[in-house]
């Protein structure tokens, strides 16, 4: 069925309507005032817009998956404890950093840094950092450098290397020289 399209008798624009829609030819003076636009520009104009600029991001933090710290058990402590002693060994100073470059990957423990967040306080994630370490400072800020990233001790979850790195009959005599 289709739709009663009849006009009504006081619809002032009857005259216009009939009319039915303009033509213009490219040599009108409509036309050189008024260029079409090019297909690029016209796609432009319906882009999606984002009235509320951050909303989409800020909708997109409240899906991250926030999982609680894990607890090291004490052999887990103790085989992180001596992975870290052998990095600051061969990264004592920056010289030996240069010259070892040992790259490692390094899981550790970021708290949720979004306020708004039910987990804000008591939960994060677990991230990834895999770089060369240039410092490991077991007396001050006890925190690894490794790239351009600073990790706590407290957050460190595991460290691993290269095949060999953490044995000591490996690394004895280097560490010693």
């Amino acid at each position: 069925m289709k739709p009663d399209l009849t006009i009504p008798d006081d619809f002032p624009y009857t005259k216009v309507l009939l009319k039915g829609y303009t033509e213009h030819s490219d040599t009108d003076a409509f036309r050189s005032r008024h260029p079409s636009m090019d297909h690029v520009r016209r796609a432009k104009i319906f882009n999606p817009f984002d009235a509320l600029e951050g909303f989409s991001e800020a909708v997109a933090a409240k899906n991250v998956l926030y999982e609680y710290r894990h607890i090291l058990s004490d052999d887990q402590k103790k085989s992180l404890d001596a992975k870290l002693n052998t990095l600051q060994r061969l990264t004592c100073n920056g010289m030996r950093a240069m010259e070892n470059q040992l790259t490692v990957t390094v899981i550790y423990f970021q708290p949720c840094q979004d306020k708004d967040n039910f987990s804000y306080g008591y939960r994060g994630q677990y991230l990834t950092q895999t770089g060369i370490v240039w410092n490991v400072d077991s007396a001050v800020s006890k925190s690894i450098l490794v790239g351009e990233k600073r990790i706590p001790f407290s957050d460190i979850l595991s460290v691993d290397g290269p095949p060999g790195l953490f044995q000591d009959d490996v690394w004895g005599d280097a560490l010693e020289s």
